[in-house]
């Protein structure tokens, strides 16, 4: 096996279930750019490895970003955003699935074509963007960075593609893939998700009439705004001086959705509102149907926190058993799967989750997470609590055994890296040295939702993908060079 990488909350990951990227805008507010941080910070759970701003008066974007979160990127604070203020604003946090973690694939990414300056903040992966870039490249297109969103500036900076009548809709009909996406134009923001409706985007407003758009609905109720609505897959709104407006670049009934339900498991905070219904409530039904399906004889249900803190709850719950925190998080450790190397991850690791030894000594427990996907870190748990003096220790998994890659913006790996892959029940029980443990099924899962069975993308656990991939493509199929820049203030015309 190859050695392991640490995830998101402390416990392991191959690159474990790895984050996606956040996406904020707003339109017309005096502190467009001071919302746009609160936003950012109400995100950063999607991603660490770098943050951005870029915002417009109407007439000029400026944009400033760099490596790290919301909070080091703009540790000046004030000042920065200061120099910043403008009416018109979007941000990003990343977490890289395809190009590497650097400053040149921050976002947003700022550019000036023909028709003026475009930043573009983008959420998922495209699945084409190495055919398209060798594509531009050979007809002499220049890129300064590896990521996949950079491809959608080419394409839209295309002159047979500005004279569609929307050149916007005509780009996006060129992607493939996983895509949430907000433009800020000099005067307006135009905000587009894919025709599956892969990954999530919702509309809000605030008090004042400013329309505003996020990944998700934390970062709208972060500033006190009111929910209106999710974008619709195959949409494009606009943020305009006239308010808000809509587009397709698809005929909505032309294509079934494919929402990454992974979003409901594990990627979405507890208080977001995706694809229809609140993120906590269903991670409790999932909990519930997890309970009927793999029952325990117990004393206490504890979870791995934080994101396996609403699947116990509805476990707990279901089988009449008590429900306790066995473990406690520390949040002043960062998501640990930033760290440059193995050898601080792990220090990390330890630091991140700690066990409460009067919680789970001499008692039969029941550990409840969202999901396993290499084992080695949570094998260390499980270890750990045996030291603690746990008498019994159950392992309940809140999803399916994940036992494919996924293509679409979550950084899963090789197959061969998933514990599930190729191994029986038994052979995962014995990996974690558990007493027991016990997935909820697939059926299962999907009928905790509220939305039809066939509206969900399942493949990290199925195998079956929405839209065809080629799986010899990797995060860094389009590195050729390493370069490097250094975080500070852009404009298009430095």
């Amino acid at each position: 096996m190859p050695e392991p990488i640490w995830d998101s909350d402390g416990y392991e990951v191959f690159s474990e279930k790895k984050e996606e990227c956040g996406l904020f805008g707003i339109f017309g507010d005096p502190d467009a750019v001071q919302k746009t941080y609160f936003g950012l910070h109400a995100l950063q759970h999607r991603g660490q490895e770098s943050a951005g701003i870029a915002s417009s008066d109407g007439e000029a974007i400026r944009c400033y970003k760099g490596m790290g979160t919301v909070m080091r990127v703009f540790r000046n604070g004030s000042e920065t955003l200061a120099k910043l203020r403008n009416p018109i604003a979007i941000g990003h946090v990343r977490y890289s699935t395809t190009g590497s973690s650097s400053v040149e694939n921050s976002q947003p990414l700022l550019a000036e074509y023909s028709r003026g300056q475009v930043a573009v903040a983008h959420n998922g992966n495209l699945i084409n963007a190495r055919l398209l870039r060798d594509e531009y490249e050979a007809y002499g297109s220049i890129f300064k960075s590896t990521n996949d969103t950079e491809i959608i500036v080419h394409l839209l900076a295309k002159p047979t593609h500005q004279s569609k009548p929307d050149p916007l809709g005509h780009v996006l009909n060129h992607l493939q893939g996983a895509y949430s996406l907000v433009f800020l134009f000099s005067d307006r923001i135009e905000a587009a998700r894919d025709p599956y409706g892969i990954r999530p985007l919702c509309v809000g407003q605030t008090a004042e009439g400013c329309y505003i758009v996020a990944s998700e609905s934390c970062a709208i109720d972060a500033i006190g705004a009111r929910f209106i609505r999710e974008v619709e897959p195959g949409e494009i709104v606009r943020l305009d001086k006239k308010g808000l407006h809509s587009r397709f670049f698809v005929r909505p009934e032309s294509i079934t959705p494919a929402h990454c339900i992974f979003e409901h498991v594990y990627f979405s905070k507890q208080n977001s509102r995706i694809f229809g219904e609140n993120v906590h409530e269903f991670r409790k039904k999932l909990g519930r149907q997890l309970a009927k399906e793999h029952p325990a004889q117990a004393d206490v249900v504890i979870p791995i926190p934080d994101s396996g803190t609403s699947s116990a709850i509805g476990y707990a719950e279901q089988g009449h058993i008590p429900f306790d925190m066995g473990m406690v998080r520390s949040h002043y450790i960062g998501r640990t799967f930033i760290s440059p190397g193995q050898k601080l991850r792990e220090l990390e690791v330890t630091l991140k989750l700690a066990i409460i030894k009067e919680v789970v000594h001499d008692k039969r427990i029941v550990v409840v997470d969202d999901s396993i996907v290499r084992g080695t870190t949570t094998r260390g748990k499980i270890r750990a609590l045996r030291e603690a003096g746990a008498n019994e220790i159950h392992m309940r998994v809140s999803c399916p055994p994940i036992r494919y890659p996924c293509y679409y913006g979550v950084d899963f790996p090789t197959k061969e890296e998933l514990l599930a892959n190729n191994r029986t029940l038994q052979d995962i029980k014995e990996f974690l040295e558990v007493d027991s443990v016990g997935y909820l099924s697939l059926e299962g899962m999907l009928s905790c939702a509220s939305l039809p069975k066939d509206h969900f993308c399942t493949a990290c656990w199925s195998g079956k993908y929405p839209i065809p991939v080629d799986i010899t493509l990797s995060k860094f199929c389009m590195e050729r060079y390493q370069l490097y820049m250094f975080e500070g203030f852009t404009t298009a015309n430095e």
